[in-house]
């Protein structure tokens, strides 16, 4: 796609979820008490609620709040039980939209992602329509600049999968979901802090949109995000700017 940059789209991403910044925290401890819930409490032996409680740090999140979070999971405290529902479709273009909940009302919340597809052109599809399309890892980003083969060598080292050099020179490290944490941690010692980073669901092809229809994605993308049960909106349209 002409002038698409890995490093400005990613950056452009961030900068939407920090504007996000008041769903976060709700976001965060449902996460929390699920992966309590399903792995048990202590984050030394349940790595899902290791990467929970580190985002939760990485937000701020007051310690109470994540020992109240928990507690609930591990059934210590009463709280709300929450599913986990995973909703697959397309968006303009035919790109392909992933939306991971965690919900105490499946038929509300399958109502509301309905909704969303259908208000903005896209198509609400069966489970499993695209999920064969991404890839469930960890993803860090470093800047335009960045020394490749130092970083190659301290991210293998560390137990990355791959480093992938984009076109505007940035350098993604990829990792298994469970061993982001470490990765980055390893690698932050070595001197290498990523820019940006997540367990995502990684597309293994994009979808370059531009505009109307880029601006059409962008508010299904939106109303998706914005709805109480939705946890993540993972997609593979790119949309230039």
């Amino acid at each position: 796609m002409a002038g698409h940059s890995k490093w400005a789209n990613i950056q452009h991403r961030k900068g939407r979820q920090d504007a996000k910044r008041g769903k976060v925290f709700t976001k965060l401890i449902k996460e929390v008490t699920v992966a309590a819930r399903m792995g048990g409490g202590d984050p030394n032996f349940n790595p899902r609620l290791r990467l929970a409680v580190d985002k939760a740090k990485a937000e701020n999140m007051p310690g109470d709040n994540i020992d109240r979070a928990i507690k609930r999971g591990t059934g210590e405290l009463d709280g709300v039980t929450y599913e986990e529902a995973r909703y697959e479709g397309y968006g303009i273009g035919g790109a392909a939209v992933i939306v991971d909940c965690l919900t105490d009302n499946k038929v509300r919340t399958v109502a509301d992602v309905r909704h969303a597809f259908s208000k903005y052109g896209g198509n609400m599809g069966t489970d499993g329509c695209v999920a064969f399309q991404f890839k469930h890892c960890g993803q860090l980003l470093f800047a335009p600049g960045t020394h490749e083969d130092a970083l190659m060598e301290a991210a293998l080292e560390a137990g990355a999968e791959d480093v992938v050099s984009n076109d505007d020179g940035s350098l993604e490290v990829i990792t298994g979901p469970w061993e982001f944490t470490g990765v980055k941690e390893a690698l932050a010692k070595a001197g290498f802090k990523a820019e940006f980073g997540e367990v995502t669901m990684k597309p293994l092809n994009e979808t370059p949109l531009s505009g109307e229809d880029a601006e059409r994605m962008q508010k299904l993308l939106d109303m998706l995000d914005v709805l109480d049960d939705v946890q993540d909106v993972y997609t593979s349209a790119v949309m230039s700017e």
